[in-house]
Formats: structure tokens, sequence, C-alpha cells
């Protein structure tokens, strides 16, 4: 009876190991897959990460790579600015058609110059009126002025240039000092505020 007991528990034990073992195949299966899939998603974002990285390296080096270049060609557009700056409106009128011929040659050889700059990225800037950056105007000189805020830019001396959205060359600027510091309340506010005084008075 005894050998028949212990024979039918052998039975039962082994029917229950015999279960398990799917079971645990089956759990080992499915952290085996989650396991895969997760290393194939990391290296897709990697490869995805990469690819913009490779796309913006590839962008920049080829809009950076003519600084050199670019900045040997502002001189010229430098030289060609000068030039005209010397023809005044009475010379102008004056000159001969040949003389005047020259003269628009040379605006048109700069405006020509200029643009095939703005085509490579190159772009042009003039600050005239703004207020002072020293990450993109170099201050040359303070001019005192109280009507203008202290700060501003009251004189270009020199455009600046931008080669994408870095400084290739940064404006030479004159600065107004002695001027208020902060821009005063504009006209419009200040009718505002007096009508609204008035109304108030009234009621």
């Amino acid at each position: 009876m005894t050998d028949q007991t212990g024979g039918a528990e052998e039975v039962a034990q082994a029917s229950a190991d015999a279960s398990e073992q799917p079971a645990q195949q089956s759990t080992a299966l499915e952290r085996e897959h989650t396991e895969t899939k997760d290393r194939l998603l990391r290296a897709l974002a990697e490869m995805e990460n990469l690819r913009k990285r490779t796309e913006r390296e590839v962008a920049d080096s080829r809009l950076y790579s003519v600084t050199s270049f670019a900045r040997d060609l502002l001189v010229v557009a430098d030289n060609m600015r000068r030039a005209l700056d010397t023809v005044t409106p009475e010379l102008r009128e004056s000159a001969e058609s040949s003389v005047k011929s020259l003269i628009e040659g040379v605006e048109l050889t700069e405006r020509e110059l200029l643009k095939a700059l703005e085509k490579n990225g190159v772009r042009q800037f003039t600050p005239q009126g703004e207020k002072f950056d020293p990450n993109v105007h170099q201050a040359m000189f303070e001019i005192p002025d109280a009507t203008v805020l202290a700060g501003s830019v009251v004189q270009v001396v020199q455009p600046g240039y931008m080669l994408g959205d870095r400084v290739l060359r940064p404006a030479l600027v004159g600065v107004s000092k002695g001027g208020p510091k902060t821009a005063p309340a504009s006209a419009g506010n200040d009718n505002d505020n007096t009508a609204k005084t008035s109304a108030a008075k009234k009621s």
C-alpha cells in the first residue's frame, strides 16, 4: 500500500514538474523577448540620434566652411563702399557720363557681391538706432547725447556681418552716453492716463 502511495506521489510530482516547465520556459521567452525588444529600440534611437547629428554636422560644415573665404571678401566689399562714399552728390552731378557709368558700375558690383554673400549665408547688418550689444557690436567711441537712450548705437562706422547664426565680423559703432537709461513712457500712454484721471474726477 505504501509503495502504491509513494508511486502515486512521484507521478503527481512528475506531472507537476512537467506542467511547471512550460510555464518557466514561457516566462524565460517573454523576458528574452522584452530584453531583445528593448535593445532593438535603444539601437534604433541611437541610429536616429546619429543620423540627426550627422545631418547637423554636414549642414554646419557646408555653411561654415566658407568662413575664411567670406572674411577675405568682406575686405573687397569695404573697399568698394569706401570708394563710393567719396563720391558726393555734387561730384556725381558734375561728373562726365563715363565717370557716372564707372560709379554706377561699382555700385552694381557692390550689390552683386552682397547678394552673392547672402546667397552663401553671409548677411550684412547695420545696427543704427539699436541697443548696443557686445556680442555683435564693437564700440569704437562714445558720443554724448542727452536726447538718446544711453547705450544706443548712434553711428555705424563699419557694418557687421553674420554667417548663419554666428558673428563673422562685429559692426564697428559709436555709442551714446549721457541720455536716459530707460525709454520714457509713450505720449499715448500719458494721454490715456490723463483721460482716465479726468473720467474718474467727473464720476
